[in-house]
């Protein structure tokens, strides 16, 4: 594959994620003919080669979690979707698919057949991303037709989201739990297989693992963690764990000198307003030590003299320039492990969960303050639309869910 396109894939992968809720997680359906069946979807096949192709399209775009699986739920839901809207006479037409493919495309600033060509030279069929745009668009239109007459938006409820300074709408949080296992020079291997055996223990396993090998300070209540909105994860790790289902853990995932694996035990929304956020503001005091009893006492008694990053500095004075880290830095700039730590935090909050060069300097990590983009509330129609869209996006989701536990479904 040619330099630039793997950097068109990557372009791919970032337009995947950043897909509205209506059209993530759908799979290519292509031609089924001469190719032994995979999946039973009611009446409708799933080929093998079919899951081949979305195996392939979905390494392309370097998705985290069981790729395999994730595949095979993505075309079970496709034909969920399809069939769903063959009931209700809904068939997208040839320009609606040309248009949606070319509307597709351009988000990574392509044309359709750019877009096709880096497909096919990833070894992805033109046909698989052509019913990939059709399942989509059939599944939108659906939407609106079955979903749209229940979704009046109200001018108070316009007025209370402008008040609040953008869009109001379902924020979705997440309940999870961590475990972090430390990479020593030589046990690199061993630590994998650490970390596919807890794996395959399931959820039933991954609160009495966490105590017994998690170095995280979150091992004692077995690798519980709080509420976490999804807007406070970095965008790296919000990929991976909204690509889980409740109980799923996901695969191991290198964290600077740790490999660190999730349990999602519940998603959750809210009435607040979805925030994005464009900046985030902390600040990591390198403390020599690691997280020997010296040290976090040391860590404890500093925690309780500052109250704000800026009092840091008193804390830093004398000291060389690097043991003080202090920048405002876009959710993508910020390395996987801070980003963690981070989103668990409010303004002013600490944590000392984090070491550095081996174990051997402790982590002080501070926020400081976090900057949203407030950029959708530009008009009361575009607030409308917003609050509409999250409002079907929810309805969709709960109708699939109704489709999938009426569904017959056999693998083959």
């Amino acid at each position: 594959m040619t330099r630039r396109t793997e950097s068109i894939m990557r372009l791919i992968f970032r337009l995947i994620l950043s897909l509205p809720l209506l059209l993530v997680g759908f799979a290519p359906i292509a031609s089924a003919q001469g190719f032994g069946p995979a999946i039973k979807v009611n009446d409708l096949v799933v080929t093998r080669y079919e899951l081949n192709q979305r195996i392939r399209m979905l390494n392309l775009f370097n998705t985290p979690g069981d790729v395999p699986q994730v595949a095979e739920q993505q075309l079970i839901d496709d034909r969920l979707r399809l069939q769903a809207a063959r009931e209700l006479g809904i068939e997208p037409t040839q320009e609606q698919i040309a248009d949606g493919m070319q509307e597709f495309a351009a988000r990574a600033n392509l044309t359709a057949d750019q877009f096709l060509t880096a497909l096919q030279q990833g070894g992805v069929a033109a046909e698989t991303f052509r019913d990939f745009v059709r399942a989509g668009v059939a599944w939108r239109d659906l939407v609106g037709a079955r979903f749209g007459s229940k979704v009046q938006i109200t001018e108070q409820q316009i007025d209370r989201a402008i008040a609040t300074g953008g869009a109001s709408g379902a924020t979705v949080q997440v309940l999870m739990s961590e475990i972090f296992l430390p990479v020593e020079p030589g046990n690199e291997e061993a630590t994998r297989q650490l970390a596919a055996q807890i794996r395959r223990g399931g959820a039933n396993g991954f609160g009495s693992a966490a105590r017994e090998y998690s170095t995280a300070p979150t091992a004692g209540a077995g690798g519980r963690v709080n509420w976490v909105p999804v807007s406070n994860l970095a965008p790296q790790l919000r990929s991976v764990i909204l690509g889980l289902s409740p109980g799923q853990i996901s695969e191991p995932v290198e964290l600077d000198g740790q490999i660190a694996l999730f349990l999602l035990r519940a998603v959750e929304e809210t009435d607040s307003r979805a925030l994005t956020y464009t900046a985030v503001e902390y600040a990591a005091y390198y403390m020599p030590g690691g997280r020997s009893e010296q040290t976090l006492a040391q860590a404890a008694k500093i925690k309780a003299r500052v109250d704000t990053c800026d009092d840091l500095y008193g804390i830093a004075k004398g000291q060389p320039a690097e043991v003080l880290d202090r920048g405002t830095k876009s959710p993508n700039e910020i390395p996987e492990d801070i980003a963690l730590e981070l989103a668990k935090l409010d303004a002013g909050e600490v944590s000392t969960n984090l070491t550095r060069s081996n174990g051997q300097t402790l982590v002080f990590l501070m926020m400081c303050g976090r900057s949203m983009d407030l950029s959708g509330a530009v008009s009361r129609e575009g607030i409308a639309l917003d609050i509409q869209n999250r409002r079907l996006a929810s309805f969709a989701e709960g109708y699939l869910q109704q489709l999938r536990s009426e569904a017959r479904i056999i693998r083959y």
